[in-house]
């Protein structure tokens, strides 16, 4: 049980970090939260014209998923699974910003390596090629979230991909205005100017 709360508290302040507003500001770039979607994703970020910012934000969001589980779970593997998870709602809901956050696709990413290195590879290509054909960046992440789950259970790992269905769920949850572009025809394209 300590393990287990341990595991919440750590995740969740893990995931709390809100790197793409500290590089943003330490950068000198205009705040984050004031300029396209408002969010503080490695997206957003790229709205600003840093790349390298957005890059280093991108990573820096999947590893601190991928750091949670890893550090937990050598106490115990559920553990392990409870810090993703509440790293990831961490990453949505940071206190630090009145649980404003992001959408939380990097962290989800990151959490997938940490749960199982080749859900992560799946969950990359399946982006890839739904981005390849689509241009939609926010459909490429809604199709590989929704197949992460099905992933693990064929990596033998249930109660994981119970898990992670969850986390698609506020996943997609969180893409609703993308979705409803999306059915609009009035979603931005990936190399598309807002």
């Amino acid at each position: 049980m300590l393990s287990c709360v341990l595991a919440l508290v750590f995740g969740y302040f893990c995931g709390s970090i809100p790197f793409g507003l500290l590089l943003t500001r330490v950068a000198g770039t205009a705040d984050l939260r004031s300029i396209g979607s408002g969010n503080i994703g490695a997206t957003n970020v790229l709205r600003t014209g840093r790349k390298d910012i957005a890059v280093a934000t991108l990573l820096l969001d999947g590893l601190k998923g991928t750091a949670a589980v890893l550090i937990m779970a050598r106490f115990a593997p559920e553990a392990g699974a409870i810090a993703g998870f509440a790293a990831f709602l961490g990453h949505i809901f940071p206190v630090w910003l009145k649980f404003k956050g992001g959408k939380g696709v990097a962290t989800f990413v990151g959490c997938l390596f940490g749960f199982a290195w080749p859900a992560g590879l799946a969950f990359i290509g399946v982006w890839l090629a739904v981005a390849y054909l689509s241009r939609y960046s926010s459909l490429s992440a809604l199709v590989a979230s929704a197949l992460s789950p099905v992933v693990l259970w064929f990596l033998g790992l249930p109660a994981h991909a119970a898990l992670v269905a969850v986390m698609a769920a506020i996943l997609w949850a969180k893409h609703g205005e993308n979705i409803a572009r999306l059915r609009a025809g009035t979603e931005g394209k990936i190399g598309q100017k807002k």
